[in-house]
């Protein structure tokens, strides 16, 4: 280590007192994290790219600072479903470290990696009171039983108003309008009930009546229309 001609003509004084680095939450243990491998703990980050086109929900769960576990969920941009395929490849085995330095593919999911590593090295994970914080597979839990991300996709103009075209339940196939053309209720289509019902052998048309499903008071409106049609 090379110090300047300053620093070498300084007499030595002693440091004092130090306590180390303030412990953090870490699966229902206080820990002061010294190494990668004391991080441990389940949580999200949320990143976007450049041209803010896309967005990007990755979900972790690192054990002794290795990730275990990947979601990487996104939205608005066709290419970056390609990058978060390679993403949930590259991640599992990878130290947060490594992680972060890491190409990612796409600059919402590493943009989410850096906003998740904060989380994670600052203790505010999604686990961090729970002993022995959570188990692998937990990232499944966060899509339900269809194994499929929570989307809602909305569109509005003022000429014509709103339009729901998905929502949690599904895919919206009607909006609910009372006497005063305000939307009451939608119906909607499960599509991974749909696709559940049709791999077990039902055709088609089955699957889709038993996917169906309504919200609000579908009963009492006046006409339902097609959101992508009317």
């Amino acid at each position: 280590m090379i110090y300047t001609q300053e620093i070498q003509k300084m007499c030595p004084v002693a440091q004092g007192v130090h306590h180390g680095a303030a412990p953090c939450p870490n699966e229902g243990n206080w820990v002061q994290y010294k190494e990668i491998k004391d991080i441990s703990g389940f949580t999200h980050g949320i990143g976007w790219c450049a041209p803010q086109q896309g967005a990007c929900k990755l979900s972790l769960n690192v054990k002794n600072g290795v990730i275990q576990e990947a979601l990487v969920e996104t939205i608005g941009c066709s290419g970056m479903t390609h990058s978060a395929a390679m993403a949930a490849e590259i991640l599992p085995g990878l130290t947060v470290l490594e992680a972060m330095n890491t190409d990612l593919v796409c600059d919402a999911i590493n943009t989410a990696m850096r906003e998740l590593a904060l989380q994670i090295i600052y203790g505010r994970t999604q686990s961090a009171f729970s002993e022995d914080g959570l188990a692998v597979g937990a990232g499944l839990e966060d899509l339900g039983k269809g194994l499929r991300s929570q989307v809602g996709t909305m569109y509005g103009t003022l000429e014509k108003g709103p339009r729901y075209l998905e929502m949690a339940e599904g895919y919206v196939t009607g909006i609910a309008l009372d006497a005063d053309d305000e939307i009451i209720g939608y119906q909607f289509v499960s599509l991974g009930k749909f696709t559940d019902f049709v791999k077990k052998g039902d055709d088609p048309n089955t699957a889709w009546e038993k996917a169906k499903g309504q919200y609000g008071r579908v009963a009492d409106a006046v006409k339902i229309i097609d959101p992508r049609q009317e």
